[in-house]
């Protein structure tokens, strides 16, 4: 049986001051809870939310690393940075870094073996646009962002969690119902060559949550918006 995993990702939003605010709440909130649960802020919220989680079930994570461990790279941050810091996870290829910042299949592997190497956990993101599902391409393009950022990784594929998010279901307001995220969920496990988590990530919410995660092969969730809110993040946990 695969433990639950309910991860938060915070993109930019959030001060070190709120950020320890969230927690007050959101601590107490999940204290109980048996699945793993990680949230995501930015950069420089790192240290106050690893402070606010201090003993707690709760860990934390970057949202983006580059795969170099230091050098005249400004702007980026490495993963012996991140591990420093008091992070744990790190997220990789979210379609947002895909879609704004050029990231692709060939990078995504550069910092996915570069988070494992310093120790990190990595959440690997693969999903398709709108008109690639619209076009019957979903399975096509899982495929690619697979061989291509995943699979290479050998017998440290064992060590990831991979995120399958829609990208037309994020912040869009869009979930794509129980049963089209399962389907995408099997077309991905049946590519694995070992058994790991996947999550569904796309407008999770308190209401939608629970029919995600009765599918069978939906291991937990990347939540955005709804994971700055305590209460309604606390609920998603509690599903």
């Amino acid at each position: 049986m695969r433990k639950p995993l309910l991860a938060g990702n915070w993109k930019m939003y959030k001060t070190p001051a709120e950020t320890k605010e969230f927690f007050s709440v959101f601590v107490p909130l999940v204290s109980a809870s048996a699945h793993d649960v990680v949230i995501c802020p930015p950069f420089i919220d790192i240290a106050a939310a690893v402070e606010a989680t201090a003993g707690s079930n709760v860990e934390i994570g970057g949202q983006n690393l580059y795969w170099k461990n230091e050098g005249a790279f400004t702007g980026e941050i490495s993963g012996p940075m991140l591990l420093a810091s008091g992070a744990k996870w790190v997220i990789i290829g979210h379609s947002e870094r895909r879609q704004f910042f050029g990231e692709t299949d060939a990078t995504v592997l550069d910092r996915t073996k570069a988070a494992l190497a310093a120790g990190l956990k990595p959440i690997v993101c693969v999903g398709e646009t709108l008109a690639e599902r619209e076009a019957g391409q979903t399975e096509s393009v899982l495929k690619t962002q697979f061989d291509g950022g995943i699979l290479p990784l050998g017998d440290d594929l064992a060590k990831i969690v991979i995120a399958y998010e829609p990208v037309w279901a994020i912040g869009t307001g869009k979930v794509a119902t129980p049963e089209m995220a399962q389907a995408a969920h099997a077309y991905l496990r049946s590519l694995l060559p070992v058994d790991v988590r996947i999550l569904y990530g796309g407008s999770v919410k308190p209401d939608n949550v629970t029919g995600l995660m009765s599918q069978p092969d939906i291991d937990g969730a990347l939540v955005g918006g709804a994971s700055l809110d305590a209460a309604s993040f606390g609920k998603v946990v509690n599903f």
